[in-house]
């Protein structure tokens, strides 16, 4: 859908679309297969957090239908829903000089009218009637990203430009479906953005003190890794 399609909606934000995984086997990973090519679908998809589907969270996705080839960096409770806004991919199709589709960054969810990566940790969204979504940390990007766009130094470029979109869990269950109306229902006070925790975890260290600002709703892995390289320093 490109820009002059899409409907116009008042400054409501929506979602645009819901991707889930086509699996892939490559060579670029070590994983048995890659779920980064995400492609929209038509209709409601089942949206939990991954520990409520009665099997190991660890590795799995938020989304029913969904695959994640490597469950080491990816899925979990945390990570169980990826969204990207489609004015992000738009400022991407201009870098770029190519079209980006919904869900080529690996999405789930692509959003228009809404500031994925400025949104705060621990920020709160209600998707459609019944799904409550909660921002717990930026993506991070790695060599299965590079290699599935295939752009000269991708993630040297991601890196830069600090516009990672966001992972988050599932705090009230339901379905989701293309269109439906995004509400920020909860904004912290603390200040800790999405960007922010990006730019701490990769090119500005200094900043890792203020992530831990954040409190229990950042990305526990994240938060993991922030206090070992504190502890380091």
């Amino acid at each position: 859908m490109t820009s002059a399609e899409r409907p116009e909606r008042c400054g409501q934000p929506w979602l645009v679309s819901v991707n889930l995984a086509v699996p892939h086997v490559v060579d670029y990973t070590d994983a048995a297969f890659t779920g980064i090519d995400k492609r929209p679908v038509d209709g409601p998809v089942a949206v939990a957090a991954p520990s409520e589907r009665g099997a190991d969270p660890v590795g799995r996705s938020g989304l029913a239908g969904d695959g994640i080839g490597d469950g080491r960096f990816h899925g979990g409770d945390d990570q169980a829903v990826y969204a990207y806004g489609r004015e992000d991919l738009d400022d991407w199709e201009k870098e770029l000089g190519r079209t980006l589709a919904n869900g080529t960054f690996g999405e789930n969810l692509t959003t228009e009218g809404l500031d994925v990566s400025g949104a705060l940790i621990g920020e709160r969204w209600r998707v459609g009637r019944d799904v409550v979504l909660e921002v717990t940390s930026a993506r991070i990007p790695c060599r299965t990203f590079a290699a599935w766009l295939g752009e000269k130094g991708w993630v040297r470029r991601f890196t830069q430009a600090a516009v990672p979109g966001a992972y988050l869990r599932v705090i009230e269950p339901g379905e989701v479906r293309a269109g439906d109306a995004i509400e920020v229902v909860r904004r912290p006070g603390h200040g800790v953005s999405v960007a922010m925790q990006f730019r701490a975890m990769t090119t500005e260290a200094g900043l890792l003190p203020r992530v831990l600002e954040a409190g229990d709703a950042l990305n526990a892995r994240h938060a993991q890794v922030i206090r070992q390289r504190l502890a380091m320093a």
